[in-house]
């Protein structure tokens, strides 16, 4: 029987010469055939960024997290000429999914990591460059805070803010006064109640000292670029029926309206929404930010993947309507 290990930190060489690099948690689930969940960040992420939902889930299934090209431990080509969009994370992903050898797994797209995984459903029916058949089934996909199609209204988007005027001789920022520089962005992600609420001030100082390093802004400036132009050079009637797909996002988001997620459904008909109530699988409500996951506690969204993953009928219970 092959020995299943966790990995920290491995990389994957591209044939253009980028590496990606990214974190297999809970291996050991492999031995019982649990399908793996690939975790896939959205615009400015790093892999770190999941810890809350990833280290719940590690406990009962294997878990991908990776960082994107040009962002944390990922590079660009060495001639870094290349021009980050949708379609390029998409095959970077694909690559490093056709390396791991999986033969079945599901996929969890947050915000422009949501649009990724639309794109990686639909590269085998690329206008103009198809990839083969993947390798492996994708059996169940979770698309959460994003969208279908450019955002077009300004009043919407992950904010950067102009930085002050460069200190006196070329002077580096201090620590606190690049956090400073990111906390307005960074309070963007949440709403108002969850910015408040007390118990949540350490685990924004937490996410708050994450922000200042690892993230570049020349990839954050194309990221945001490639989501302005979003197209999948393929229509979404072509996602297979047979791969579930559940919708989640919350009503107070400030960065993607949650109109998005009422086209998402009306693209892909056999897609669900996330259940509302107290049974398990279900969210309490659906007042919560942009970044889901640091709302109710990990375990509600863990128990909304394993019920989705583990019934027939997806959410076991009434839809939200939206």
């Amino acid at each position: 029987m092959p020995e299943y290990k966790d990995q920290l930190g491995a990389t994957l060489t591209h044939p253009d010469g980028a590496v990606m690099t990214y974190d297999v948690l809970g291996a050991r689930h492999l031995a019982t055939n649990q399908i793996p969940i690939v975790l896939i960040g959205g615009m400015s992420s790093l892999r770190c960024d999941w810890d809350r939902l990833a280290n719940v889930l590690m406990e009962i299934r294997p878990v991908l997290l990776l960082d994107h090209r040009g962002m944390g431990d990922s590079t660009y080509t060495p001639q870094t000429d290349e021009e980050i969009t949708i379609e390029l994370y998409a095959r970077d992903i694909l690559e490093l999914l056709i390396h791991l050898q999986w033969e079945r797994l599901a996929i969890c797209g947050f915000s422009m990591g949501g649009a990724i995984a639309q794109q990686l459903l639909l590269l085998p029916y690329h206008t103009s460059n198809p990839t083969p058949t993947h390798p492996f089934e994708i059996t169940h996909v979770f698309l959460a805070a994003t969208l279908a199609s450019p955002m077009r209204d300004k009043r919407y988007g992950l904010k950067f803010f102009p930085l002050p005027t460069p200190r006196p001789g070329g002077k580096k920022r201090t620590r606190e006064e690049r956090k400073e520089i990111a906390r307005p962005t960074l309070e963007g992600t949440f709403d108002e109640a969850w910015l408040r609420d007390p118990r949540n001030r350490e685990r924004f100082e937490v996410l708050l000292e994450r922000m200042i390093s690892g993230r570049p802004t020349k990839t954050i400036v194309q990221q945001a670029r490639t989501i302005r132009n979003l197209a999948f050079n393929a229509p979404h009637s072509f996602i297979p029926r047979h791969t579930s797909i559940l919708v989640i996002h919350g009503q107070n988001d400030r960065i993607v309206p949650f109109s998005s997620s009422q086209e998402i459904l009306s693209f892909i008909p056999h897609a669900e929404s996330v259940s509302v109530g107290s049974k398990r699988g279900q969210v309490p409500n659906l007042d919560f930010g942009h970044q889901w996951f640091e709302y109710f506690g990990a375990q509600v969204w863990v128990d909304v993947m394993e019920v989705f993953m583990n019934t027939e009928s997806g959410c076991g219970g009434t839809q939200a309507k939206l």
